[in-house]
């Protein structure tokens, strides 16, 4: 069983997948590991809809074309064997009697955040490749999924057997981005 770390450093963005389903089983136990994930005060906002429609999956891909034809990821939405649409619920992460509690509001994203890169390793470890994509209409994206006012529609993430092995890419060393007590521009 590979360690932590290795999970964390082996995992990569996968947009090309192979013609081969992900079982219900292999599916849910991924939900399971969202499940489990951390939240603000576990309000758990995180909603997900598994996008099998192929229409959908259609207007999906015209949503990302409407922003950014040259995504990377564009084929994928179509192609990968499961499409996941990573949502929350508004107004509860970061909420105390039903008003923000800290400076920066809503923390939907950072819930949001966290169930993702947990949904991402675990897919990994399960021998799984996914990509998590973020540019594209979000508000038609809503429109497609008949996401309620009261959601957000925040990532989608093509999911499947990896049909390509991308090689790491560079990152920061430590030095560049680990502070003591105060923050030293370099």
């Amino acid at each position: 069983m590979k360690s932590f770390m290795e999970m964390v450093k082996g995992r990569r963005s996968i947009r090309r997948f192979q013609d081969k389903p992900v079982s219900d089983e292999v599916l849910n136990e991924l939900f399971e590991t969202v499940r489990w994930s951390q939240s603000w005060a576990n309000t758990q906002c995180w909603e997900i809809v598994n996008v099998k429609s192929p229409e959908k999956r259609q207007m999906l891909q015209d949503a990302i074309k409407k922003v950014s034809g040259r995504n990377p990821s564009l084929k994928a939405v179509i192609a990968a064997p499961v499409l996941l649409a990573m949502c929350a619920r508004k107004g509860t992460s970061g909420y105390y009697d039903g008003k923000p509690s800290t400076k920066y509001g809503d923390w939907l994203m950072f819930d949001l955040g966290i169930a993702t890169q947990t949904l991402c390793l675990s897919a990994h470890s399960l021998g799984l490749g996914t990509v998590v994509v973020g540019l594209y209409d979000h508000d038609t994206a809503a429109e497609i999924l008949e996401l309620p006012e009261d959601y957000a529609q925040v990532a989608l993430i093509p999911l499947g057997y990896p049909d390509q092995s991308p090689k790491p890419p560079e990152r920061k060393v430590l030095a560049q981005f680990l502070h003591t007590d105060v923050f030293k521009k370099s």
